[in-house]
């Protein structure tokens, strides 16, 4: 099994999205987790809302903190906000590290609709950014190697610019 963790500051969007989508996606290959540095008292409405829609189990998601995992082995640990990229903690096993930034569908502004399609297309967002992920060949002996995939995999737009 592939051991992945996935971190943001609250915990209460986008790295709740890719825990989910990965351990549908990924099932039987990957295990993932997600956590945050400062993680938020609840996930975010409009993320249940999507997630939820899209028939996904939302009853056990709640936010973590990044610390109740410092001690696990993760074979990779992908920040999706840069604020996260910068506090990111040094895990004891070397796992290999991605920068997936993306903006915070949290802090975005406009009337309920436009809300709830903008989580939408962020969700949209990270699940085409799992489907490439799971073409990845994940060997920790080619770090080098997968590093740049996962950094081609960040630079792919297709929902959200």
């Amino acid at each position: 099994m592939i051991k992945v963790l996935f971190l943001c500051t609250g915990n209460s969007a986008r790295s709740q999205m890719a825990e989910v989508l990965l351990n549908k996606f990924g099932k039987g290959k990957y295990v993932a987790k997600s956590a945050g540095s400062a993680p938020k008292d609840e996930v975010d409405p409009h993320t249940m809302k999507v997630i939820e829609h899209s028939g996904y189990d939302v009853t056990s998601l709640k936010p973590k903190s990044m610390d109740q995992f410092i001690d696990e082995e993760f074979d990779l640990v992908i920040t999706l906000c840069d604020k996260m990229k910068e506090e990111c903690p040094v895990f004891p096993n070397k796992p290999i590290y991605a920068h997936w930034g993306m903006p915070d569908p949290v802090a975005f502004e406009g009337s309920e609709d436009e809300k709830n399609a903008y989580f939408s297309r962020t969700f949209q967002e990270i699940s085409h950014r799992i489907h490439l992920l799971l073409n990845v060949k994940i060997d920790k002996t080619e770090r080098e190697a997968i590093e740049k995939e996962l950094g081609k995999i960040a630079s792919t737009w297709k929902y959200l610019r």
